[in-house]
């Protein structure tokens, strides 16, 4: 009888320490596109966080592909353990990059998001592809002191053209709180990325009109992605409209 119960009792010592030892969760990094900022990611943090994952929604700076790369790396470089980094429309393009140089970076998520190649610009993956209609939508350029022109959409069309399955109250609040990119950002040509060496998901909608389904479903095929999400009628922010779907995805990606 002693016998056994010193076994069971080294047994259920064994599964303890088997439990400490589990790896803890990557770090989930987020990276919002252009016109967007760190709140459209707030369904998605609230899942995230409920399931047990550490969440950092990076304020993209918009400014050019460089600047927001290495923002973004250092924010990445600051995290010990593993991330995921997900990134959403331009974001794709940061995330691209920014994974560059990061052993920690395990999986990259691309959320209605560019996946450029070496030598490719946003401008000239959204111009190869019939169904965009962002051009048509923006504001008058506002100029900058230091040079060059920040773009908005503009805030009557920003519903229809950026965000047409969230409630319109919402989409109102959005367009007023819309962070601008840069005209440069947009037309930087991408170095070589990241989802060449990294395994990559891919979530989109058919209903986007930013970035045209068939151009990113040929970015997700072309990356190797381990699985694409796509959902029916979902505008270009997908992650507000149906943040369950893209949680799940990154919470595949964390595995």
């Amino acid at each position: 009888m002693f016998k056994f119960a010193a076994a069971v009792a080294l047994a259920g010592a064994l599964l303890s320490g088997a439990a400490v030892a589990q790896p803890a969760k990557p770090t989930v990094v987020l990276v919002h596109g252009a016109f967007a900022d760190s709140s459209s990611w707030n369904g998605v943090v609230e899942i995230l966080r409920k399931d047990g994952f550490s969440v950092v929604a990076a304020a993209n700076p918009l400014r050019s592909v460089a600047n927001d790369a290495a923002y973004v790396s250092d924010v990445v470089g600051s995290i010990a353990g593993p991330v995921v980094l997900v990134g959403h429309s331009y974001g794709g393009q940061v995330i691209s990059t920014a994974a560059n140089g990061h052993d920690n970076v395990k999986s990259l998520v691309y959320v209605a998001a560019f996946a450029p190649d070496a030598g490719e610009s946003v401008a000239d993956l959204a111009g190869k592809f019939p169904g965009g209609t962002l051009s048509g939508a923006l504001a008058a350029p506002v100029k900058l002191s230091t040079g060059g022109v920040d773009l908005y959409i503009d805030q009557a069309k920003f519903h229809d053209q950026f965000a047409s399955d969230v409630p319109a109250e919402q989409a109102a609040l959005m367009a007023a709180a819309q962070r601008p990119v840069t005209e440069a950002a947009l037309t930087d040509k991408s170095g070589e990325p990241a989802w060449k060496k990294l395994p990559s998901w891919f979530v989109y909608g058919t209903g986007d009109k930013n970035i045209p389904a068939a151009a990113l479903g040929i970015m997700a095929e072309r990356a190797g992605s381990k699985r694409t999400v796509v959902v029916d009628g979902a505008s270009h922010v997908v992650m507000v409209s149906h943040p369950e779907k893209v949680a799940e995805l990154i919470e595949e990606a964390a595995k």
